[in-house]
């Protein structure tokens, strides 16, 4: 089975291009506290449209404004973290919890160091500890299930990965993940099923085809499994391990 490294995702949205848990819980959290809303969402519009030098103004003006506040140390974080700049995110990430221990985005923020670190860990342990703080969204799920991936614990990850498709239905990492655990984890048939709903929503997943035909092979079905190879390598002509197996799977049906 193919396993690939997700894309980044920062609870900002920056790049996943549409609102995720974190704003419901900023909301809130600027309710119960009483916190100008202003210049926190005004930061948070620039850094999607990556004027980071503007947004890093507004956030530090979130810090000064509201020092014993969290909000502006998870936002700078978040932009430290997008700018790749590990080290001085995760300071801001353990100020913020310094400031509030139930800041659920702030563990979410530094797993997201972590993870970006190849510390995948460290990364479980912060995102098991937003999950604990009240964090429910297919993300958070979704990264510590990839953090289990990640160390070969396919078995512990599989509920993770299959809370994020649970929530987001829709979102093709995910999905694809998830069919690729249960796959991993022998449950063949689920798998098979996950992965054709996939295409439905991507017809042309060329990953999707070639583990399709993976799983084929292992339930003895080679000539299906050649179809599926078939149609990953015209999706991507150069998919080498569709390639290959078409080859191999080929040499076995002519006797060879």
């Amino acid at each position: 089975m193919k396993s690939k490294r997700t894309r980044n995702r920062c609870n900002t949205s920056v790049n996943r291009g549409k609102p995720c848990s974190y704003t419901a819980w900023l909301f809130s959290y600027i309710k119960e506290r009483g916190i100008g809303m202003d210049k926190l969402q005004q930061g948070i519009d620039r850094m999607q449209e990556q004027k980071f030098e503007e947004a890093a103004k507004l956030f530090t003006d979130v810090i000064e404004e509201n020092p014993g506040e969290p909000l502006g140390y998870i936002n700078f974080g978040n932009l430290l973290l997008h700018m790749q700049e590990y080290e001085r995110a995760e300071r801001f990430f353990e100020r913020a919890i310094s400031l509030d221990d139930t800041a659920a985005t702030a563990y979410y923020g530094l797993g997201n160091v972590y993870y970006e670190q190849d510390s995948f860990t460290k990364a479980q342990n912060q995102f098991l500890q937003a999950i604990e703080k009240g964090l429910d969204e297919a993300d958070v799920y979704f990264l510590l299930g990839m953090s289990l991936v990640q160390q070969d614990y396919h078995k512990l990850a599989l509920p993770y990965l299959s809370r994020a498709a649970e929530i987001d239905p829709n979102d093709v990492d995910i999905q694809f993940q998830f069919g690729l655990c249960l796959a991993q984890n022998e449950q063949f048939d689920e798998a098979e099923r996950v992965l054709k709903a996939l295409l439905d929503i991507v017809p042309e997943h060329a990953d999707a085809f070639y583990n399709l035909g993976v799983i084929c092979i292992y339930k003895e079905e080679a000539e299906a499994a050649l179809d599926y190879f078939n149609e990953a390598l015209k999706v991507q002509s150069d998919h080498m391990l569709a390639a290959h197996a078409k080859g191999e799977v080929e040499k076995a049906l002519n006797g060879k």
